[in-house]
């Protein structure tokens, strides 16, 4: 079945032969860097073993999706200067990788912990506030895979490809290689989508202004388009956007590692040294979001009407570029689809097994029983999201990840500050200020429309504030006051060390 596009055979063979090159790649996977994939680290953190290079390219792959590509311009697209939010996020977070996840990275190696909820557990003990760690980043991650499918059905859609059939067949080669291959498949994948990637974007900045006249004619169309239209866009950010941008951004950047797929890239570099390098080099990915976002404001000066904002960046490729180069990038963008995907679903399999299903279900499972139900829980999540984007509107699945955005941040104290506890955490604290942050967090995006901002204050005093932020600042009140309420008389032993 097709839909209103025309099938433009030139572009269809060449995202075919890609896509053909990067499932070989996938179930050769494999035979790299060889390991017993009967053991749950060997096929859920690449056996640790994975070194700077490969890194680099695992988290930027896992990091800079097929939605990030899709939905940074078309945001750039409908509202301006507001959607280039993503760009500060993305300079903020480094930082942060640089001085938390080298100790994070320690304490789980020393201890085999293979999940954030494995280093909750060792840290609090007991089993429900891992159970709850655990489950926080499962319904995190599923609209955040969902999300990679909308990308990857943008593309299809735009190389004429309609239905659902399109969309499974790619899923379930990609359900089959993650099963094989682990997170050696898209580590090994992520080589060839990004240097693909980079190919796309600076072909695309470097030849599409050339045809639009120079940046200057770009900046000044957009500014044009932006003027003639009312509300808050614009080219430039309005002084009564700045604290939501800031906060979004600011926000963004304390969630962003705390998800089950980056945390999962992280965990699975050779050594502490190898994360703090990448801490170094990843930045290069915030240059290439940046040289994305403009593709907004260049569809805007080539004069690209759309009727879905999603629709901008495959219209603009189709309106300048030849058939071959628009096959190229609709598979560099269908690939950074599979990637992601594969990452966030192996996340998602290791919690449900190291943290349910262990504890819960059967305490003496062996390790290649623990490896068995994480590929098989991989599976489950893939075909989860899978019914979810065909049988359910896309909205959904936005709506949700906004929320899941909200919820990830809760987990923060539970896994940055009991890194820095001179006295053995207490859970009690901790646990309220999760629950005080869930509950108010998900209370106010539903209050807003599922909207990312609250107003805070009153009259012209109020201000937009991102709402996982507000969320996360009453955990921390709660978790404070619960705090001083419970004395602890525990010995001094330092946070973090799995005893």
């Amino acid at each position: 079945m097709t839909s209103g596009v025309a099938v433009n055979g030139i572009a269809m063979g060449v995202f075919i032969a890609f896509f053909i090159l990067v499932t070989l790649v996938g179930f050769f996977a494999a035979r790299w860097k060889r390991g017993d994939m009967s053991q749950l680290h060997e096929w859920g953190l690449g056996g640790r073993q994975f070194g700077t290079v490969i890194s680099w390219f695992l988290v930027g792959g896992d990091f800079y999706t097929a939605y990030t590509v899709i939905a940074v311009p078309a945001l750039v697209y409908s509202v301006g200067g507001y959607g280039f939010f993503a760009l500060p996020y993305t300079i903020l977070v480094y930082p942060f990788v640089f001085a938390v996840m080298p100790k994070l990275w320690e304490v789980c190696a020393k201890h085999n912990h293979v999940t954030a909820a494995d280093y909750v557990e060792g840290v609090f003990g007991g089993k429900l506030f891992p159970a709850a760690i655990a489950l926080t980043g499962i319904v995190a991650t599923m609209p955040y895979i969902a999300l990679q499918l909308v990308g990857m059905q943008v593309v299809l859609r735009n190389l004429g490809l309609g239905g659902e059939t399109p969309l499974i067949i790619a899923f379930v080669v990609l359900a089959l290689y993650t099963y094989a291959s682990g997170l050696r498949a898209p580590a090994m994948i992520a080589f060839v989508k990004d240097i693909m990637i980079y190919i796309v974007v600076i072909a695309a900045v470097w030849l599409i202004p050339q045809k639009l006249g120079g940046y200057g004619a770009v900046f000044d169309a957009a500014d044009k388009f932006f003027n003639a239209k009312s509300g808050a866009t614009g080219l430039f950010l309005k002084p009564s956007q700045f604290p939501a941008y800031a906060s979004l951004a600011f926000g963004s950047a304390l969630a962003a590692f705390m998800y089950p797929h980056t945390m999962t890239g992280v965990l699975s570099a050779a050594s502490a040294s190898t994360v703090r390098k990448n801490a170094i080099f990843l930045p290069a990915y915030t240059l290439l979001l940046g040289l994305i976002a403009l593709l907004g404001y260049m569809a805007i000066a080539a004069g690209v009407h759309v009727s879905v904002a999603s629709d901008v960046v495959p219209a603009l490729f189709g309106a300048i570029f030849p058939s071959w180069f628009v096959g190229f990038a609709a598979a560099a963008i269908a690939i950074s689809a599979l990637v992601p995907a594969a990452i966030m679903s192996i996340g998602a399999a290791n919690l449900v097994t190291r943290n349910l299903y262990r504890p819960f279900a059967s305490s003496k499972v062996t390790p290649e029983k623990e490896a068995s139900v994480a590929k098989f829980m991989s599976l489950l999540v893939k075909f989860g999201a899978l019914v979810f984007i065909i049988f359910l509107p896309t909205k959904y699945a936005i709506d949700l990840q906004l929320l899941g955005g909200v919820w990830i941040l809760q987990i923060f104290p539970a896994v940055v500050f009991t890194l820095y506890a001179k006295r053995k955490p207490m859970t009690i604290p901790y646990l309220a200020g999760w629950l005080a942050g869930m509950a108010s967090g998900t209370a106010l995006a539903i209050a807003q429309g599922l909207k990312p901002t609250v107003g805070i204050g009153a009259g012209q005093l109020e201000v937009q504030v991102y709402i996982g932020l507000v969320a996360l600042a009453i955990n921390i009140l709660v978790f404070g006051v619960a705090s001083i309420g419970v004395r602890s008389t525990s010995p001094e032993v330092p946070a973090g060390t799995g005893s």
